[in-house]
């Protein structure tokens, strides 16, 4: 089996993280969305890496194979954004969006974030049944925190009590 690391997101990997994210939001998943609509992805550093919040990547060989990002909302809250895994990389054999995951909450506990939000779009049905197996309980979007951002594609939210 092929050792998959977790590490923090670094420059040398944006274009290949880039790339990850719009082949599944695009080609796998026919979802109308560009690189100009997520303008997040030009500026991890300074959009993901600040206060609590953190991006962290997948790696096999050196190659980019999952992304998972904490955003801070404040309040002790947090957002999910940004879990892609590859789709030769799914599943038990590798564990890559199970390690993922485990990173973030690590970081969220970490920093003090008490409940992490996501929301995501009713297309990624194996990522539901991923969220609910990892504790994640469906909510209304009116549950939402008022500082979690909800992106265009999201039909579906989670929360999940650190």
């Amino acid at each position: 089996m092929k050792k998959i690391s977790i590490q923090e997101y670094s420059e040398e990997y944006k274009e290949a993280i880039i790339h990850l994210i719009l082949d599944i939001q695009q080609k796998e998943f026919t979802i109308p969305i560009k690189r100009e609509d997520q303008p997040d992805l030009d500026n991890i550093p300074d959009f993901y890496q600040i206060k609590g919040g953190n991006f962290w990547i997948a790696l096999c060989n050196n190659q980019v194979v999952g992304t998972v990002s904490l955003l801070d909302i404040g309040n002790h809250q947090g957002a999910l954004r940004k879990m892609f895994v590859k789709a030769a990389y799914r599943g038990s054999d590798y564990n890559v969006a199970k390690l993922l995951l485990q990173k973030l909450i690590d970081g969220a506990r970490e920093h003090a974030i008490q409940e992490i939000y996501l929301g995501t779009t009713e297309k990624f049905l194996a990522a539901h049944r991923f969220y609910e197996k990892n504790q994640f309980v469906k909510i209304p979007k009116g549950n939402l925190p008022d500082a979690f951002p909800i992106m265009k594609v999201d039909t579906r939210f989670y929360k999940y009590k650190v």
